[in-house]
């Protein structure tokens, strides 16, 4: 069996040379470096060279603008407003009712004071007095056979 013996072939190192190429003369505007365009080579501890451009991190990102106060804390408060303006509406009401209630049994008791009052005087009244009516005396009768003898 043949063992053959890979050696790293030689590293060659690649740094781009700006060329310089004679233009008619311009005016000239002054120009920020862009940090991105240059080209950087690094050596890795195995012995590779990585040639490329260097990467700029990304911002991170802005978080949102949280309100002051949640939005569930908000909708809680205004069900407790809404619930005590019901439960103080619920408290008028009954309140009402039980004065309505009490009311009508004052009228109808008055009502049967005065509807008694007056059939007691239709009653007891005409006893004492005469109205012009007739007056039947009933006497000691004896019925024979079928005939009334007074």
């Amino acid at each position: 069996m043949v063992h053959l013996e890979r050696r790293p072939a030689a590293v060659e190192i690649h740094h781009p040379v700006p060329t310089t190429v004679h233009r008619p003369a311009a005016p000239l505007m002054p120009v920020q470096p862009d940090p991105a365009s240059a080209v950087q080579s690094i050596v890795l501890p195995n012995g590779q060279v990585v040639t490329g451009y260097p990467l700029t991190p990304a911002p991170a990102p802005v978080p949102a603008a949280r309100p002051a106060v949640s939005r569930t804390a908000v909708n809680i408060a205004l069900g407790g407003i809404g619930f005590g303006a019901v439960c103080g509406g619920l408290v008028l009401l009954t309140s009402f009712i039980a004065a309505l209630t009490a009311f009508i049994t004052q009228l109808i008791t008055l009502a049967a004071v005065i509807f008694g009052g007056w059939i007691a005087v239709q009653i007891f009244g005409a006893t004492g007095r005469h109205s012009g009516g007739t007056t039947v005396n009933i006497r000691k009768a004896v019925i024979k056979r079928s005939h009334f003898h007074g």
